[in-house]
């Protein structure tokens, strides 16, 4: 009977008989790779279980925990200081133009200078300093947001001109 079942199949038996030693093969090699991925997994585990029962897992667990928690506050204070540097940032002068000139013709030297100092919005002072042969003389004239109440020389527009950045 066995024979009548291989002659009524369409397929050569010993096609058959290849296939499935080929099919063994690849199964074999599937089990011996799942077998050396096993044996990796376990010496991991062994390594990370060795000397250690739950008790100590769990004082681990909580270390990591606690430390989580330090870093959190030291990242939400750095965070406080950077705001804080950031604002003092913005408050401090950070703009300047200096324009040096020649005040009285036929003294010799730029002697004087004009200079002025802006902070982020735009406001600070414009310092004047006049020399001549009697002595230095200094003005200073406010700036609030670019823009000043008194006339500016020409030399003192430019100095702030220079610190807007309208030219350099």
């Amino acid at each position: 009977m066995d024979n009548s079942i291989l002659n009524q199949l369409s397929v050569d038996p010993a096609f058959l008989i290849i296939g499935l030693a080929v099919l063994t093969i690849i199964l074999l090699i599937v089990v011996i790779i799942c077998l050396v991925q096993m044996r990796k997994l376990y010496r991991r585990y062994d390594y990370f279980m060795r000397g250690k029962d739950a008790e100590t897992l769990e004082e681990i667990i909580m270390e990591q925990m606690e430390d989580i928690a330090e870093l959190k506050a030291e990242d939400r204070a750095n965070k406080d200081s950077l705001r804080n540097t950031n604002k003092n940032y913005r408050s401090a002068f950070q703009k300047f133009g200096l324009i040096k000139y020649n005040a009285f013709k036929g003294m010799g030297g730029n002697l004087s200078f004009a200079m002025a100092i802006l902070d982020y919005t735009n406001s600070g002072f414009v310092l004047n300093s006049v020399h001549s042969r009697e002595g230095c003389y200094v003005y200073i004239k406010e700036v609030e947001r670019g823009e000043t109440d008194v006339l500016l020389g020409s030399e003192e527009k430019d100095a702030l001109e220079q610190a807007l950045g309208y030219h350099s």
